[in-house]
C-alpha cells in the first residue's frame, strides 16, 4: 500500500479485489482500525460487503487469526518490516500460500484459488454463450 491511511487502504484493497472475477468478490470482514473508514466507497466500487469483528473477538476473523499466527513464523511480533523488501514479503507470501492446508483438504491456498477463478472464468463464458 501507498500509505496507512483510509484512502491508501480503499485503494489498496480496490486494487487487489478488482483483479479478482466479480463472482467471487462477496464480503470481507476486518477490525475496527481506522483505515477502514471508507468502507462504503470500497464497497460501492468492488461490490464486496465490509463486516467488522465486534471488539475483543478474533473468532469472528477465524481465518485472518490463523495467518497472523503463520506470518508470526517469518515476522515476529513486533517486527520493524522496514529491513525487509517487498521482494522479501512476497517470498513469505508465496511460502505460505504454497503450503498445504488440512482445512483445504490438503491443497495449497494458491490451488484452491485457481480452482475458484477457473470455475469463475467458466461461468462467465457459459453466461456469455447464452445471451
Amino acid at each position: 500500500m501507498e500509505g496507512l491511511d483510509a484512502a491508501a487502504a480503499q485503494r489498496g484493497f480496490e486494487r487487489i479485489f478488482n483483479q479478482i472475477p466479480k463472482d467471487m468478490r462477496k464480503t470481507m470482514t476486518y477490525d475496527r482500525g481506522t483505515e477502514m473508514a471508507r468502507h462504503a466507497d470500497l464497497t460501492q466500487n468492488t461490490g464486496v460487503t465490509v463486516y467488522f469483528a465486534d471488539p475483543r473477538s478474533p473468532w469472528q476473523r477465524a481465518s485472518n487469526e490463523n495467518m497472523n499466527g503463520l506470518i508470526r513464523q517469518y515476522l515476529p511480533k513486533g517486527t520493524d518490516l522496514s529491513g525487509y523488501s517487498q521482494d522479501d514479503l512476497d517470498a513469505i507470501a508465496y511460502r505460505l500460500n504454497s503450503r498445504p492446508r488440512k482445512i483445504l483438504d490438503f491443497q495449497t491456498p494458491y490451488e484452491v484459488y485457481h480452482q475458484h477463478v477457473e470455475i469463475a472464468a467458466n461461468d462467465a463464458s457459459n453466461v456469455a454463450l447464452q445471451h
